[in-house]
């Protein structure tokens, strides 16, 4: 009899206690964390081209990934934030390269050759480190924010491809291309829509890489949108 008297009081305790903890969903969390994770798309614009390089068609970009948000005042509204993600990047442009015994040459084609594709394409792994600006508040979501920060970049895959009265050229693994590549970014908006604006610090080729003798010192420049999820 007793043994059943402490059953019945055990479960009926635990009950008990599990109503006192039952999770409120609609309580404020006063520790919330913003913009963890990320996605934006882009115009790529190639910047400081050599004489007779120009883009053609759409050079677009994608980006996402996941940051780190560490507010560091007690409103919440200022943050630091650090992450990583994967970008990759198209440069539809005349800049003609090929390989021969590990060499790269590069050339503007003259008009004895014609063009119907001709792209770059890199892809990435980002390392984001911001600084971040909000009037965020606990019980809203919808709020005007600055973001501005660094973005350092490895570039793992490289592909260049050209199609044209030449006949076709692929080339990977470009050993001319900067591994690392590194830019500043601003993104800001409100709510869902952000503008976004990345500008390269370093050039995409290294020095070695040479049209006439003159070193091919192009940097992007990205403009698009920037999409924060929770």
């Amino acid at each position: 009899m007793r043994i059943y008297l402490f059953i019945i009081t055990f479960f009926t305790g635990l009950g008990s206690f599990a109503q006192q903890k039952e999770i409120d969903f609609d309580a404020v969390d006063s520790l919330y964390r913003e913009d963890q994770f990320y996605f934006n798309i882009t115009y790529n614009a190639l910047q400081k081209r050599p004489d007779g390089i120009n883009q053609n068609k759409l050079s677009p970009g994608i980006a996402f990934g996941f940051l780190r948000d560490m507010p560091i005042n007690k409103k919440r509204t200022v943050a630091i934030a650090a992450g990583l993600g994967y970008s990759v990047s198209v440069y539809n442009q005349n800049l003609r390269i090929t390989e021969g015994t590990g060499m790269y040459s590069y050339q503007v084609p003259d008009g004895a050759i014609s063009l119907t594709k001709n792209k770059l394409s890199l892809h990435t792994v980002d390392l984001p480190i911001e600084f971040r600006w909000r009037d965020s508040t606990p019980e809203s979501h919808i709020f005007w924010r600055v973001y501005t920060g660094l973005k350092f970049s490895y570039l793992f895959y490289d592909h260049y491809k050209s199609e044209g009265s030449a006949g076709s050229v692929n080339v990977s693994n470009n050993k001319d291309l900067n591994q690392f590549q590194y830019g500043v970014y601003v993104a800001a908006g409100w709510n869902t829509w952000n503008f976004y604006a990345y500008y390269g610090l370093n050039p995409l080729f290294k020095s070695a890489a040479k049209i006439d003798n003159q070193s091919i010192d192009m940097n992007t420049a990205n403009f698009g949108l920037m999409f924060y999820i929770l």
